[in-house]
C-alpha cells in the first residue's frame, strides 16, 4: 500500500551514532511484498544485557512468548524482526516458526538460540513462512556493520509513513555512553505495558536486572501515555540492549545514583520515539496532546485523558476542526473516575471554552476556530477536586483511518 508520509512527521531526522557491540544489517525475503526490505538483524558482542517489557494481552504473539522465556537469562547475542507478517494467533506452527528462526540465526552467528530475540509485526492469523529467513540469514550476518540504525526502523514498517528513530547521550561517572532507539507503529495502537515495536541500544554496562527497572519505569509515561485507536496489539514489544562498551563500571542497581543522567537520557529516547508514533497514526492530520489536571489521584487524570484520546466522537471533532467541548464532557463523565460537572472547566489550545459546567462566558468561536486548525492541538480539562494530573498523546481520527484499515489485509 503506498501512503504519503504523515504531515506531522518531523522535520528533522537525527543522525544516529554507531553503538559500540551493535552490528545491524537489513533483507528483503518475501514475507509478504516482494521487494520490500522486511527482515531485520541485530547482532551484539558477547555479556549483552536485555531487559524487556511485553504486551498484556491475553492472546500474545508466539514471538511475544519467545522473548519472555528467554529474557529470564537477562543475556543477548542477537534479534530478528520482520516485518508483514506478526506471526500471532498461528498456534503451534507459529512457536515452530519462533524455533526455526532462531535455530538459523544461531547457526549462521555462531550462537545460542536461547540468546536470540524474536520479533514479528503485520497482519495476525497468517502462517508466517519461516523458511524465508532461511535465504537471507547468512548474508544479514555476513553483512552487518555499525550504524545502519535507519535501515533497520525502515525495516521493521508496516503501514507507517516515516522511520522513528531517536538518539541521546549521557554520563556514567565520567564515561559517555549513547543511546539510540527504533520504533513502528501507525495502528492497533493502545500499549499495555510496552509499544508496537521498539528496540534501544545502548553501549552502557548496565546488569540486567537494572535495565529491566529502568524501563519499567520509563516506558509508564512515555510509549504507555500514547494511544491511536484503543486497540492493544496482540505483538506489543520493547527490549534494551546494553553492550557495557562504553567502558563504565557495570552498574547493578537501578536506583544507584551515577545512573541519573542515564535515566534522563533513557527516558528522552522513549518520549521521542513514542511522540513519533502518535505523529504518524494511521491517517492523522493533528497531533492531540491532553492534559487532565484536578482529578483526585494522578491514576484517575490517566484514565480519564485516556477516555478522552480513545473517543470515537472527539477524535473526529478534532479531525473536523470543530472545539466540541460537549464531547469531550461525554468522555470524563464516562471514564468511571470521580468528576463534578459543575468543576468542570476544559481548553482547546490557551483558549478556556467551558466553565463551571457551562460554556465559558467570554467563549469566542472565531478564535477556538483558529486554534482548532493548527496541526497541534492541546486540549486541557480541570476537574477541581484534587492534585491529580496526567498527561497522553494521541491524534485525530479521519477517513483515510478507515481506508487505510479497511483494505489492510488486501
Amino acid at each position: 500500500m503506498s501512503v504519503s508520509i504523515s504531515p506531522l512527521a518531523p522535520k528533522h531526522v537525527p543522525d544516529m551514532p554507531a553503538i559500540a557491540g551493535v552490528r545491524l544489517a537489513t533483507a528483503a525475503a518475501g514475507i509478504r511484498y516482494a521487494g520490500r526490505t522486511d527482515v531485520l538483524l541485530a547482532l551484539f558482542d558477547r555479556d549483552t544485557t536485555v531487559a524487556g517489557v511485553f504486551t498484556r494481552s491475553k492472546c500474545p504473539s508466539a514471538p511475544v512468548e519467545w522473548c519472555r522465556a528467554h529474557l529470564k537469562s537477562g543475556k543477548a547475542r542477537a534479534l530478528v524482526v520482520n516485518s508483514g507478517n506478526a506471526n500471532a494467533f498461528t498456534g503451534k506452527t507459529g512457536r515452530e516458526a519462533c524455533k526455526f528462526t532462531a535455530q538459523i540465526a544461531a547457526k549462521a552467528a555462531g550462537v545460542k538460540p536461547a540468546d536470540i530475540f524474536l520479533a514479528s509485526t503485520g497482519v495476525i492469523g497468517e502462517p508466517l513462512n519461516a523458511k524465508a529467513f532461511d535465504g537471507v540469514m547468512e548474508g544479514l550476518v555476513a553483512g552487518a556493520r555499525p550504524g545502519e540504525f535507519l535501515a533497520a526502523a525502515k525495516a521493521i514498517m508496516t503501514t507507517d509513513t516515516f522511520p522513528k528513530v531517536a538518539t541521546a547521550r549521557a554520563k556514567i561517572d565520567k564515561t559517555t555512553v549513547t543511546i539510540n532507539g527504533i520504533a513502528k507503529g501507525a495502528g492497533m495502537i493502545a500499549p499495555d505495558m510496552a509499544t508496537m515495536l521498539s528496540f534501544i541500544f545502548t553501549d552502557a554496562a548496565i546488569s540486567s536486572p537494572a535495565l529491566q527497572a529502568l524501563l519499567k519505569d520509563s516506558v509508564a509515561n512515555t510509549f504507555n501515555a500514547v494511544t491511536i485507536d484503543g486497540d492493544t496489539s496482540t505483538s506489543d514489544t520493547l527490549l534494551l540492549f546494553a553492550t557495557g562498551r562504553a567502558g563504565n563500571a557495570r552498574i547493578a542497581r537501578a536506583s544507584d545514583p551515577k545512573l541519573r543522567e542515564f535515566k534522563k537520557a533513557l527516558h528522552s529516547v522513549l518520549a521521542d520515539l513514542s511522540e513519533q508514533v502518535a505523529r504518524d497514526g494511521e491517517g492523522a492530520r493533528k497531533l492531540v496532546e491532553i492534559v487532565v489536571e484536578g482529578a483526585k489521584t494522578d491514576q484517575s487524570a490517566r484514565r480519564i485523558a485516556m477516555a478522552i484520546a480513545n473517543s470515537p466522537l472527539v477524535k473526529t471533532a478534532i479531525a473536523g476542526e470543530d472545539a466540541n467541548w460537549g464531547r469531550v464532557v461525554m468522555a470524563v463523565g464516562k471514564a468511571g473516575e470521580p468528576a463534578d460537572r459543575d468543576k468542570l472547566a476544559i481548553w482547546f489550545g490557551g483558549i478556556r471554552v467551558a466553565h463551571k459546567g457551562a460554556r465559558d462566558p467570554g467563549y469566542d468561536e472565531a478564535a477556538v476556530s483558529a486554534e482548532m486548525k493548527k496541526p497541534e492541538i492541546y486540549l486541557k480539562v480541570a476537574l477541581g477536586l484534587g492534585k491529580g494530573r496526567d498527561r497522553v498523546l494521541t491524534c485525530d481520527l479521519t477517513k483515510e483511518y478507515v481506508a487505510i484499515n479497511g483494505d489492510y489485509r488486501s
